[in-house]
Order: structure tokens, then C-alpha cells, then sequence
């Protein structure tokens, strides 16, 4: 069946029209970016495939663009498109960040954290480095690992933060294991770079752990 095909209130376009993009499903948002389908899949078909296929939404975020050249359909100009609004999504979070003091919106921090390494399927050790008013001056993945484990060097940590002038930083890694959960080896290293960063007078505010769908606050556990 055709998108043109469907019941006036269940095509995405006018779904999204009359009510707000918010009533509609990752899948039909996809739709209305594929506008096409192939034969016998139409555009909501292919937008529900790329959900399954990539567990997510917050998994598509972070395919990388051999993954999506391996669905049937997607040609150069698709793909590209796809990517652009993914990178549109993750630079606007950015920028809410680098404007405003970003825990004046925790929720917008948790969701850029989640856009950039919630997906991954290796550990990624992010740094995001904040001025003196706790605005977003970069966020810069300083390491990567494995599955289970990730080495994390303090001293580069520093370096990198009297580089950027940065007076706090907030710590943040990605579990592939889908558990946002803090395991000892977490509590140990966010204590080794609290305490190596206290030396430079930068201070540790947080330390996030992110998966595809979720996110922990060691400070809001009580582990800062």
C-alpha cells in the first residue's frame, strides 16, 4: 500500500500537519524523510525496518554510514539526508549547551550524551570541558575500549583541560551492555580524575553513564 493510499489522518505528513510532530512514531518521522519506498515497501515500511534494524532510534544515531548503505533502498541521496538530520539533531543539543549554564537543563545534557555515545558498541570515555559559568566549551571523546573496559589516563585529561582553560568538566562514558549502571572500576577512575584535576583547580561535576535508552548520574547516586 501507498503512503497516498493510507487514511488521510494516518499519512505522516498530514498526521504531522494536524497534529504536531509529536504524535507521530520514530518510524513514520522516518517516512516522511524516505518520502519513497520501494516496490512492495512503502516509505512507513522502510522507516519501521530502519527502527528494528538498528534497535532504535538512538541506535540509527550512531550508525555508521556503512550500515545504512546495507538497506535495501537507501541510495547516496537517502542516506545523506538521514545523516544531515542526525547531525542537525546532535549540533542543536550542543549548541543549548554552549549557550546556557548546562545544568540549567539536565535533561538536554543527558540527550546529547545519549546522541553521542549512547549507540557505540565499544566503551567511548567522554570529557566535556565547561567554563567558570558551567557552559559547554567542548566535549571531546578522549578514549575508547572495549566491550568491558576502558583505559582512561588522567594526566591527558589535564593537559586537556588547562589547554581548553576549562574550570570544571563533567565525566561521561557509554556502557555497550545496555546497563547504565556505575561498577566499581567507574567509582575508581572518577576518583583518581577528581583528584588529579583538583591539583589544576578543575573540578569534577558529574560523571555520566550512558546507554542507547537510558542514562545514571554518579552525583545524583551520591558518588561524586
Amino acid at each position: 500500500m501507498l503512503l497516498k493510499d493510507l487514511p488521510q489522518d494516518a499519512r505522516p505528513r498530514e498526521k504531522l500537519l494536524a497534529r504536531g510532530p509529536g504524535a507521530l512514531s520514530d518510524a513514520e518521522l522516518l517516512a516522511l524523510l524516505l518520502r519513497t519506498g520501494l516496490p512492495g515497501k512503502n516509505a512507513l515500511q522502510m522507516g519501521q525496518e530502519l527502527v528494528t534494524t538498528f534497535g532504535g532510534m538512538a541506535g540509527l544515531l550512531n550508525a555508521p554510514a556503512q550500515a545504512l548503505e546495507k538497506i535495501k533502498g537507501l541510495g547516496p541521496a537517502k542516506r545523506a539526508e538521514i545523516m544531515a538530520v542526525l547531525e542537525l539533531a546532535r549540533r542543536a543539543l550542543a549548541s543549548q549547551l554552549q549557550e546556557k549554564t548546562v545544568f540549567g537543563n539536565p535533561q538536554a545534557i543527558r540527550e546529547y550524551l545519549q546522541l553521542q555515545l549512547g549507540g557505540r558498541g565499544h566503551e567511548v570515555f567522554a570529557v566535556l570541558f565547561l567554563d567558570t559559568q558551567h557552559r559547554l566549551i567542548v566535549l571531546e571523546e578522549m578514549f575508547r575500549g572495549t566491550l568491558t573496559q576502558t583505559s582512561v589516563y588522567p594526566r591527558e585529561v589535564v593537559v586537556r583541560a588547562l589547554a581548553l582553560n576549562a574550570a570544571h568538566v563533567v565525566l561521561a562514558h557509554n556502557h555497550p551492555s545496555g546497563k547504565a549502571q556505575a561498577s566499581r572500576a567507574d567509582e575508581a577512575i572518577t576518583q583518581t580524575l577528581k583528584a588529579a584535576l583538583a591539583l589544576v583547580d578543575v573540578r569534577v561535576l558529574d560523571h555520566f553513564i550512558v546507554t542507547a535508552t537510558s542514562s545514571m548520574s554518579m552525583a545524583e547516586m551520591g558518588l561524586i
